[in-house]
């Protein structure tokens, strides 16, 4: 007969019983009334509760954590927690914790916009892993360097945004850029070589504007628009716009060259721009 029976036979039979002693003399007290049967047949029926084990964090100093690398940075968050994180995609726009270094990205990542962070350097790993990026801005930034090899993966690129930083000299571009803006640096002559733009044959836009520029490099024919304003340029030629040794050559794909704001007299050098279908903008006179 198990507990639960023994309980409710008891409470049938409405045994009064007080007390009685057993044959070691110890006085056992016995249940006298019926709510207290009751009571006790509820609580037989009642189920087992399991023990269930919790952790208790009061705060955030609770919660484990790699101690090898400083609480709260960045680069200890995964990058699709701390960026918004679409389908081939990723948004680090003004990241708090600040991110001072190219995120982790996903490798079929096609667009990366890390703009207004504290980035301070592109390495050559930066982009390794993901070839396919098309687009990448990193507008407002903090950034002095980039080595050397660091786009040299991405032959898909088409846009490549950095204005807005602190380059001195630019790396090898890739040849698949449509679009190349570093407006807002401190781009000097000596850190842009006459030919960094030669071989980008699909170029339409070149933005290189508020430099510390002294010459203009050379022009690829696919361009269409380049602004050079605000720069230290003196002087131009019968070759920075146009090829001197054509008198027939025309110039169609060039829509718009704004040399505003350079201390260069565009009107003492006409035949610089004979080839062109508009003027440069800058001064004349």
């Amino acid at each position: 007969m198990d507990l639960k029976t023994l309980v409710f036979s008891v409470a049938l039979l409405n045994v009064s019983v007080m007390s009685f002693r057993v044959s070691h003399g110890q006085e056992v007290s016995l249940i006298s009334d019926k709510r207290e049967l009751s009571q006790m047949f509820m609580e037989v029926q009642k189920p087992k509760k399991r023990a269930v084990t919790v952790f208790d964090y009061d705060g955030p100093d609770d919660l484990p954590r790699d101690t090898g690398r400083e609480a709260g940075a960045a680069e200890d968050l995964p990058t699709c927690l701390l960026c918004v994180c679409l389908i081939g995609s990723v948004y680090c726009e003004d990241v708090s914790p600040e991110m001072t270094s190219v995120p982790a990205l996903p490798k079929e990542t096609a667009y990366l916009y890390a703009r207004y962070n504290k980035i301070t350097k592109i390495t050559s790993k930066d982009f390794a892993e993901t070839a396919t990026l098309r687009t990448i801005d990193l507008t407002g930034n903090l950034i002095s360097e980039i080595e050397e090899g660091a786009f040299s993966k991405l032959h898909q690129l088409e846009e490549l945004t950095l204005a807005d930083n602190k380059l001195t000299k630019l790396p090898v571009l890739p040849a698949s850029l449509v679009s190349f803006n570093a407006n807002g640096n401190q781009l000097k002559t000596k850190g842009v070589k006459s030919t960094a733009f030669k071989k980008l044959t699909k170029v339409e836009y070149i933005y290189l504007a508020n430099n510390d520029l002294e010459a203009v490099p050379q022009l690829p024919e696919s361009l269409r628009i380049v602004h050079l304003q605000n720069n230290k340029i003196l002087s131009i030629n019968d070759e920075t716009f146009c090829k001197g040794n054509n008198t027939h050559y025309i110039r169609y794909n060039m829509e718009e060259i704004r040399m505003d704001g350079n201390p260069v007299m565009l009107a003492q050098h006409p035949t610089s721009y004979m080839c062109l279908r508009v003027l440069p903008v800058g001064l004349y006179k």
